[in-house]
């Protein structure tokens, strides 16, 4: 890292000395929170590339983030939230969160739920939903997590996959104004479900009619009155149990949950609170994620609690009922650190500057923005009229918590338009060839992103139930040493700081949803008039990413006119059903044939390239040119370039 990244050299001594000594360092950083019982290795790597962080010590992420804070400081606000959707606003001490937390437990507790059992919390953003997780992180339990509103095909996969004991869900959500029933799409995921879930815990908001079944179905007011003033003390766990799985789109349709661990997490969130985000007890952390997302997981629910900061938790759209609304947040409740998505910045863009103007941001310290790449008009625009930091940080669902970013509680350093930042102390960040694995080591060189064994606190544990997975899928990709590897090709500038330049493998990132373009081919090709399909990104102004699908009808008369409007329709909807609309493709193009080599592999890089108006690349390998050229003329009269 050069002095240009890093003038005081400040940072640079934190992050050698997290390389250096990460035995010393880590147990540092360990002090940060809570221990029943001290470990007594601070990492084992005796299994790469699995590692084991803090080995026997004894925490717990509930007592972590709520009862030592309860205990301390008991009127200080934990839990702000605000539903723009239903009109509604609620507030807790973290005393009265405790006592919630703990009622959600003794309801758990009554139906069996104990230490590694399983819990899917498939629920829009309630502050239920929180307590459901941080009851399960009481008990020992294992929490899985499903954004709310998912598609019943991709439900049901998770369902089998983490085989819950119990399932918390809600009547409905509310977007914009329009209310989506949860109950059929998880009556339909539990139809085409294997696994049989005894128990289903509804909290019922009255947006729409629950179907009650007698020997199934409980309701939480009902049963948070049956057991009110139970006490639930906490499950005391060793540092590598289980504390969640969560479930991020890979390349094929199969569900892969991210398994994180209790000890390690919670070091990793309270270090990341002080070093990166500076976040302050007793200020208000506002995110703008979604609980069903890992920057949900880290920095609506545990993070800002274990750092003694009030979170702020918003059900509703940064546009509704104007778009001044996330700003007179920050004002109403003195927000000192934001966490938002490009996405979200591109739609406040479009919006009067005088609805940013006209709220009072002076308490807000930097502005955090994660999710998708930050692209460099969006980035200037909001840091010249929030005239605050923006800063961009990069990292994944595996991760847990950031790779690149700048850690504005060791130093100050300055941000770089297009670029997230340096590495993160404790990340071995490299930059390799993909074919060689060869270091690239110049500055200006693209290659891979890859972190050398271990990975730092924090970070995943496995694949749930699939160790071989874990293996093949992150550390098997790249030749030479075993690496972890990101999947993102990357450069790094002479001054030290690194740049995203996109995917290396067919994940595309939708307004932040990571989606696998492979799985969005299978939902696809299930529709019977389809003979073959190919779904590539394309960069979009908005979303940072839209899918486009290719298509090649089984009958000739759905290439044009109105058999193809139908086909195209007929995908939309076969996606839409399957996978949730996030994944619905921008455009259905029918075509005669797709542009493959000799060996019959789709030219996928070509057709993204075609997509975005860039040069396709070498085609010497290309089977028929003439495919292509048919491919691009589609897109010319679609207008889709």
């Amino acid at each position: 890292m050069s002095l240009a990244a890093d003038p005081s050299g400040a940072y640079q001594a934190f992050y050698r000395r997290s390389i250096d000594d990460p035995e010393g360092f880590w147990a540092e950083q360990a002090q940060l929170i809570d221990w029943q019982q001290p470990f007594t290795q601070v990492v084992d790597t005796s299994r790469p590339p699995f590692a084991k962080w803090f080995v026997g010590g004894q925490t717990n992420l509930c007592h972590n983030a709520v009862d030592r804070h309860a205990a301390a400081h008991p009127d200080r606000a934990a839990l702000i939230w605000v539903s723009t959707e239903v009109d509604q606003t609620r507030q807790w001490s973290f005393a009265e969160l405790q006592r919630e937390v703990e009622a959600m437990a003794a309801i758990l507790r009554a139906q069996g739920i104990g230490q590694g059992d399983r819990v899917l919390i498939y629920c829009p953003m309630v502050p239920e939903a929180v307590f459901g997780m941080l009851a399960c992180a009481r008990l020992g339990a294992i929490h899985s997590v499903v954004f709310g509103g998912f598609a019943s095909h991709s439900l049901a996969g998770r369902i089998d996959d983490c085989a819950p004991k119990l399932i918390l869900s809600c009547d409905a959500g509310s977007r914009a104004g329009k209310v989506q029933a949860y109950q059929p799409l998880l009556e339909e995921a539990l139809r085409l479900c294997a696994h049989q879930v005894p128990k289903l815990l509804w909290i019922d908001r009255g947006l729409v009619p629950i179907e009650w079944r007698t020997d199934r179905d409980l309701d939480y007011a009902r049963e948070r009155e049956r057991v009110a003033g139970e006490r639930v003390p906490c499950v005391w766990l060793e540092s590598n149990a289980v504390s969640y799985t969560l479930y991020t789109s890979g390349t094929t349709g199969r569900p892969k949950g991210v398994q994180r661990d209790v000890g390690g997490y919670a070091v990793a969130l309270a270090a990341s609170m002080k070093h990166i985000f500076d976040g302050r007890p007793g200020e208000t952390y506002f995110s703008t994620s979604d609980i069903g997302w890992v920057v949900g997981h880290s920095y609506i629910v545990y993070g800002p609690l274990i750092a003694g900061m009030a979170t702020l938790m918003v059900e509703g759209l940064p546009t509704r009922p104007d778009p001044g609304i996330w700003w007179r947040l920050v004002e109403q409740y003195k927000v000192s650190v934001m966490f938002s998505a490009p996405t979200a910045v591109r739609v406040l863009r479009k919006a009067d500057p005088k609805y940013l103007h006209e709220a009072d941001l002076s308490s807000l310290r930097a502005l955090f923005l994660a999710g998708e790449p930050l692209d460099e008009p969006t980035a200037r625009w909001i840091r010249d009229e929030l005239g605050r930091p923006v800063i961009d940080n990069y990292w994944q669902t595996e991760t847990g918590w950031p790779i690149l970013t700048l850690a504005r509680g060791v130093a100050p350093m300055q941000e770089r338009l297009g670029s997230p930042g340096v590495p993160m102390y404790g990340y071995r960040c490299v930059l390799v060839d993909p074919e060689t694995g060869a270091e690239l080591q110049e500055p200006g060189q693209k290659g891979v992103l890859a972190i050398d064994h271990p990975l730092p606190p924090g970070c995943l544990q496995t694949v749930w139930g699939d160790d071989e997975r874990f293996v093949k899928t992150y550390w098997s990709s790249i030749p030479g040493p075993q690496r972890y590897s990101t999947f993102d090709v990357a450069l790094r500038d002479a001054d030290g700081y690194t740049f995203i330049l996109g995917r290396s493998d067919d994940v595309i990132n939708v307004a932040g949803h990571r989606l696998g373009t492979r799985e969005i081919e299978e939902s696809i090709s299930s529709h019977p008039g389809v003979a073959e399909v190919a779904v590539v990104g394309r960069a979009d102004e908005l979303k940072g990413q839209v899918a486009v699908a290719f298509v090649v009808p089984k009958d000739s008369a759905a290439l044009e006119g109105e058999g193809a409007q139908v086909l195209q329709q007929g995908v939309m909807h076969c996606v839409q059903s399957q996978l949730g609309a996030v994944a619905r493709p921008a455009q259905v193009i029918t075509v005669a044939a797709l542009p493959k080599t000799r060996s019959g592999k789709l030219l996928r890089r070509a057709i993204q390239a075609i997509c975005e108006s860039r040069e396709p690349g070498d085609l010497s390998t290309i089977e028929d040119p003439a495919a292509l050229m048919a491919l691009a003329e589609r897109l010319r009269q679609t207008g889709a370039q």
